[in-house]
């Protein structure tokens, strides 16, 4: 603790943004660059080095916080770069896309706000990079196994460079035509851009992580002869299966899935495609659904200069601040927060009708109306109590010939055969079954992630990457030689 009086004595000060007319211009990150490292040592002095550090319980990963703190309050950063690691593959993922439970359950949020750690995080990482403290740890000696992780979002990641590290040889299998899951095509430019994730890959394959691109296991290759290739399998797929909405009218040409829209203007900024398929330039643009993925959406149509954009929570508008009766700290609460696409689409006030920012709180839709050709042209919603059941008189009608669906994913999709070929056990949720070891019903076969445990955050696709690392390597050496920072069990702190 450099300073024991830092959080009495220094405000909370954020990574600021850029201004918002400029950065809607571009698709580059939207904090200013290089304003967090003059700002961050102080910041990271509000830290009190708690004796009971509920941020290390909110947080999955278990990631050192109170220790990295002091080390970059001190402006000791390759010291604070080994502890961040110690726990976290990817500090440059999750401090710039994790919502930080971490600072929900910091102490100091009792009565004050809380240390800014996703920045703290970020900056550590970031500055980690610039100074050379993060190269390629390849093995000693391999351990002659050899393991095939499924899937390379951040969980098939950071499986594959655990075992990597461990002496094993890993093969990552994905079926786009680049690396990274969700993190590649569906996570916005604006929030990470791709840099991040390409140099973390080249730090991979020096370790000697191999990656086979534009393989779909249980199509181009079968399933049961993958698991014939390997001492272990890892599925680690995500939870690809989207939500549907089954209303009048989502026949119309015009609606479609976050998930179909998301991953061409990824591919616009990848310099695939001149201008998406789906760009809504020049459209009356509607997002069904309150959540990261919805506000990701939103982000990208105000860049693609849609004509109006106007986002749909079910939900009502929350509370400015934590309801101690019911979401008590040190539990992630469920609060107004405006981020940095609703800030956009507030000030370039792209839904004239919402009630904050771009978002109608409250509304469910009720059907869609097309034109003669077809097209939806029309949204009709209803305003619902908590109940989720209609207000009488409260219909109304949005103009909207592009609508987006963002409201969740259920499990993995099934349709490339890999669940049936190998014969997975399925909860009933559609999830992947598995065992207090991570395994699932056949032998040597693993599930991790949001394939497993469901839609979740990075952060916790991180750590049971970590997690299923460790009882991989458990079965293939017969010892504890790697960290278990959560069981396939654990969830989240609730009240």
């Amino acid at each position: 603790m450099a300073d024991p009086k830092g959080f009495l004595t220094t405000p909370r000060e954020e990574w600021p943004r850029r201004p918002v007319r400029e950065r809607v211009r571009d698709w580059d990150e939207v904090y200013v660059p290089g304003a967090l490292l003059p700002i961050i040592s102080k910041q990271a002095d509000r830290c009190m080095d708690c004796g009971i550090p509920f941020c290390h319980d909110a947080c999955p990963l278990g990631n050192l916080i109170p220790e990295w703190n002091d080390l970059v309050s001190r402006e000791d950063w390759r010291a604070a770069s080994d502890r961040l690691h110690a726990t976290n593959n990817f500090p440059e993922f999750t401090g710039r896309l994790c919502p930080a439970p971490c600072e929900a359950g910091c102490v100091l949020a009792i009565n004050q706000p809380a240390v800014t750690i996703k920045n703290v995080e970020v900056a550590i990482a970031d500055r980690a990079w610039e100074d050379g403290f993060t190269p390629p740890r390849p093995p000693d000696r391999l351990s002659g196994k050899t393991v095939a992780v499924i899937g390379s979002g951040p969980t098939g990641l950071a499986a594959a460079q655990q075992l990597t590290r461990a002496g094993h040889t890993v093969a990552v299998y994905e079926r786009a035509d680049r690396v990274g899951g969700l993190l590649r095509y569906g996570i916005p430019a604006f929030k990470m851009e791709k840099r991040h994730l390409d140099r973390r890959l080249d730090q991979m394959r020096a370790e000697g992580t191999k990656f086979r691109t534009s393989t779909s296991v249980g199509e181009d290759i079968g399933a049961a002869e993958l698991r014939a290739r390997y001492d272990a399998v890892v599925i680690a797929t995500g939870a690809t299966a989207w939500r549907e909405l089954d209303v009048p009218g989502r026949e119309l040409a015009g609606i479609h899935q976050a998930m179909e829209y998301l991953p061409l203007a990824d591919r616009v900024c990848e310099g695939d495609l001149e201008v998406s398929p789906l760009s809504a330039a020049g459209r009356h643009v509607v997002i069904v659904g309150g959540g990261d993925t919805g506000a990701d959406c939103l982000g990208t149509a105000v860049r693609e200069g849609a004509a109006s954009v106007t986002q749909l929570d079910i939900y009502p508008l929350p509370e400015m601040e934590r309801d101690e009766d019911v979401e008590p700290w040190p539990t992630y609460p469920k609060i107004y927060r405006l981020s940095a696409a609703h800030e956009e689409a507030r000030d370039l006030r792209t839904a004239p009708a919402a009630d904050a920012d771009a978002r109608l709180f409250a509304a469910s839709t009720l059907r869609f109306t097309g034109d003669e050709a077809g097209h939806v042209r029309g949204l009709h919603l209803v305003e619902v109590d908590e109940r989720r059941r209609p207000r009488p008189g409260t219909g109304r009608t949005l103009p909207a010939d592009l609508v987006l669906l963002a409201l969740g994913f259920s499990g993995p999709d099934r349709h490339d055969g890999l669940i049936d070929q190998l014969g997975l056990a399925v909860e009933p949720r559609g999830t992947i079954a598995r065992g207090p070891d991570f395994e699932t019903n056949v032998p040597g076969v693993y599930a991790a992630g949001d394939a497993a445990r469901g839609q979740s955050l990075i952060v916790w696709a991180i750590a049971e990457g970590r997690a299923v690392a460790a009882a991989v390597d458990r079965r293939l050496t017969g010892a504890e030689r790697l960290p278990t920072p959560i069981g396939p069990y654990d969830r989240p702190m609730t009240a």
